[in-house]
């Protein structure tokens, strides 16, 4: 199969590969000509575990082509995958203008019958939306050519993303007619031989089904996190609740693990789009509403701690943070717990220490030079009067405490993501405060 893919990136380009690496002839598409020639270079634009090895074989073996125009290739491609972002208004409705873009460049040139397959998350309705974009088009060329319109949202991982692809727990597809359905299942059964999980809906079906699924993981969490913060009032243990409520298989065990907040590219943009979406058409999302406020209140929960550590006199402090990203695996900081804390820190006076061992260079890219940049994350905890550790990489799971004690000027750690052992700290002459407890 020959398919074209338009926007390389996150969700374009591991798609695109991952689609290469199981036999599709590939071409990534982007205006971005600087990103194409990066990624002809053998230079990813994103981290993610996996992908640059992928991507190197597959463009060396001639299944994955990197273009930044699509006419170059749409005569000769079976569908065209929208992948191009969405990034919330100011209002935080999802910015519909690139998705109709590629909509009314592949009314202009389609010559044959294509699909054109949306794998970005947009709101409900979208895909009619296109849909008549793509026939103005047609109308305007005074051209009647067959096409079909396709819903195939992601349920990718960052830090996982690779397999989640290659293995996923379901594909979900929204199509039209039997001939999309048709294309569609010959796309994916590779991926599925064993166990053909590809759900296939009604268009709007499919564009909801993505925004509810992260809208729930989302309200888990913010659900979890107030529960934790009760459980230190009450004198509770959250870590204690978590396994309790867990246990339940009605409930489950994911996504109930309390912290300082989540953030990424998903959970808070897709939260905010269903709210307006629904706001739209006259309704109240008031759960979600409360999921958005507690959480953006958890993203200050380390900073509270350490305030009132200090009785609010952090004038002149050394703080480290041990982590940018919003989760381990991945570079990405978009709605980052880390950029909320160091805010908060440098207007309350404080010098910052950071350490991340991917997203340092997102971090200069976003906020400059406001903070040190250490070398390792024993530089970061150097003369540091409190730790905060924001990210759970694997390397910050089991340090050296007889060095870090040595490096630090406090021995205060505050874990917002009660990856320590309170005891095991004690023992080691720490003063340390997490989540829930």
């Amino acid at each position: 199969m020959n398919i074209a893919i338009v926007g390389t990136g996150y969700v374009g380009l591991v798609s695109g590969t991952c689609f290469a690496e199981m036999g599709v002839n590939v071409t990534c598409v982007d205006i971005d000509e600087k990103k194409i020639e990066r990624l002809k270079a053998g230079d990813i634009p994103i981290y993610e575990p996996g992908l640059n090895e992928m991507v190197l074989r597959n463009y060396n073996e001639g299944r994955l082509r990197f273009t930044t125009d699509l006419t170059e290739v749409i005569d000769d491609v079976e569908m065209v995958f929208s992948a191009v972002g969405t990034p919330p208004d100011e209002d935080g409705s999802a910015d519909l203008k690139y998705v109709l873009q590629v909509a009314r460049q592949f009314g202009q040139n389609i010559k044959k019958y294509t699909i054109l397959v949306t794998k970005s998350t947009v709101p409900v309705g979208t895909a009619r939306k296109v849909k008549e974009t793509i026939q103005e088009e047609l109308k305007r060329r005074g051209e009647d050519i067959p096409f079909d319109v396709a819903s195939n949202p992601e349920f990718l991982k960052e830090g996982a993303a690779i397999k989640d692809f290659m293995s996923p727990d379901r594909v979900v597809v929204g199509v039209e007619s039997e001939r999309a359905k048709d294309l569609m299942t010959k796309l994916y059964r590779p991926f599925l031989i064993n166990n053909f999980r590809v759900i296939f809906t009604d268009i709007p079906s499919a564009e909801m089904i993505k925004y509810a699924a992260n809208s729930m993981l989302a309200t888990r969490i913010s659900f979890m996190n107030d529960i934790a913060n009760l459980c230190e009032i009450v004198g509770a243990d959250a870590e204690m609740v978590r396994k309790g409520i867990g246990s339940d298989t009605r409930i489950g065990r994911k996504f109930l693990y309390p912290g300082c907040g989540y953030g990424g590219s998903c959970f808070p943009k897709d939260v905010k789009a269903l709210i307006k979406t629904a706001e739209s058409k006259g309704y109240e999302m008031k759960v979600l509403k409360a999921v958005e406020d507690v959480n953006e209140q958890q993203k200050r929960v380390v900073f509270n701690k350490l305030s009132q550590y200090f009785d609010g006199e952090l004038q002149g402090k050394t703080v480290a943070l041990w982590g940018l990203a919003f989760k381990p695996e991945t570079d990405d900081m978009r709605e980052a717990t880390s950029l909320v804390v160091i805010d908060l820190l440098k207007k309350a006076g404080c010098d910052v220490r950071v350490y991340d061992p991917v997203a340092m260079d997102e971090c200069k890219r976003r906020i400059g030079d406001t903070v040190y940049y250490a070398n390792d994350m024993y530089d970061a905890a150097l003369n540091a009067d409190a730790l905060l550790m924001l990210t759970e990489w694997k390397q910050f799971r089991l340090p050296t405490w007889g060095v870090l004690k040595r490096t630090m000027k406090n021995p205060l750690i505050i874990d917002g993501r009660n990856i320590y052992d309170a005891n095991e700290l004690k023992h080691e002459g720490f003063e340390y405060h997490c989540i829930g407890k």
